[in-house]
């Protein structure tokens, strides 16, 4: 049995591993305070071109986005998103458990459109009562989205514009960070997202590590962030185990290497179900790929292969998802191409 279920089905790299294990032993302080944890803010630092950037390190996605937006916001606001964006679906309600909704925008292939952002904003002063409606105070984007897709650097640019004309804070999701900078169908750089974003994250759980998000805020991070990180019983006693790990993955170009590495076994992946005659459900140029497959084919191919369900397409038909990593081996896309689709 293979899998292509998703990009956290590995534990961790094994450069990761071998120096959890290096450094087990060594006695060091906590919280975050230790040097391997300064030691990769300054190599992330040196990547985003920010050298005065607070850098912060939570566990997982959901996690980090919870805290950031509540950090952020006041009482009385909540976070524009795309209708498909990750905090308005697969989240549990986590941003609305801190007090706090999520308003959603209809998305474009999993992205918000400049144009209707604005549309939003202008229409949202504009009405008459708005003092008494949930104010939208931060804008939420995922690179890549949770459909695979991209921003490009105009669509950033003019959301960013948006935002600081409306002075609210962008949050860019980079879950899936690395594979999005190393895709072949972007113009993105880690140095772009540190440019027009307030906060971003770069996700190490979907790229290599064992757990992690490096919270980055290029300029300054709202006054106790720590304290509003304890407060959600997100701050790890054991900050090297996150330190240790994205110091690792920003030695020799590591982060970036097994993420290019995703995308060239996608590539393959993409090319093996179009040889098979796949209808794909929309172009992603990442490592999630999407095809709608006839409900025979996926019990069929359940039997051998692993993959996740996305939604249903019509009555007898599919969508699901295929997904690459920094692990995916060339063999696997050869067992695959393999298979019998039809």
């Amino acid at each position: 049995m293979i899998s292509f279920e998703n990009d956290y089905i590995q534990g961790a790299h094994p450069e990761v591993l071998k120096r959890l294990t290096e450094t087990n032993l060594e006695p060091l302080s906590g919280y975050g305070t230790d040097s391997y944890c300064e030691s990769a803010r300054e190599k992330i630092r040196r990547e985003c071109g920010c050298p005065e950037a607070e850098i912060h390190f939570l566990v997982g996605g959901t996690q980090t986005n919870a805290v950031v937006i509540d950090a952020m916001l006041k009482g009385f606001e909540g976070v524009a998103a795309a209708d498909t964006g990750h905090v308005a679906v697969h989240e549990a309600g986590a941003v609305e458990y801190t007090g706090h909704k999520v308003l959603t925008i209809p998305h474009h292939s999993g992205k918000i459109d400049p144009g209707e952002l604005k549309e939003y904003l202008e229409g949202f002063y504009q009405d008459a009562n708005h003092e008494h409606m949930v104010f939208p105070g931060m804008v939420y984007l995922s690179h890549p989205t949770e459909l695979g897709t991209l921003y490009s650097r105009k669509e950033l640019e003019e959301i960013s514009q948006i935002c600081r004309e409306y002075e609210i804070p962008l949050f860019l999701d980079g879950a899936r960070l690395g594979y999005g900078l190393m895709s072949s169908d972007t113009d993105v750089t880690l140095q772009d997202v540190a440019q027009l974003c307030d906060v971003f994250y770069i996700g190490g759980t979907k790229v290599g590590a064992l757990c992690g998000e490096a919270v980055v805020f290029p300029e300054k991070a709202p006054r106790h962030f720590l304290t509003s990180v304890k407060q959600h019983g997100a701050l790890l006693a054991k900050g090297r185990l996150l330190g240790i790990q994205f110091d690792t993955l920003f030695t020799d170009n590591l982060y970036f290497d097994i993420s290019r590495h995703a995308i060239e076994r996608a590539e393959e992946l993409k090319r093996v179900l179009q040889e098979k005659g796949c209808t794909f459900a929309w172009e992603s140029p990442t490592n999630q790929q999407f095809v709608i497959l006839e409900d025979s084919t996926v019990r069929r191919l359940k039997e051998h292969v692993v993959f996740s369900f996305w939604e249903k397409a019509d009555e007898t038909h599919t969508v699901v998802r295929f997904v690459t990593s920094w692990a995916t081996r060339k063999e696997e896309i050869e067992e695959l191409s393999r298979m019998d689709f039809s």
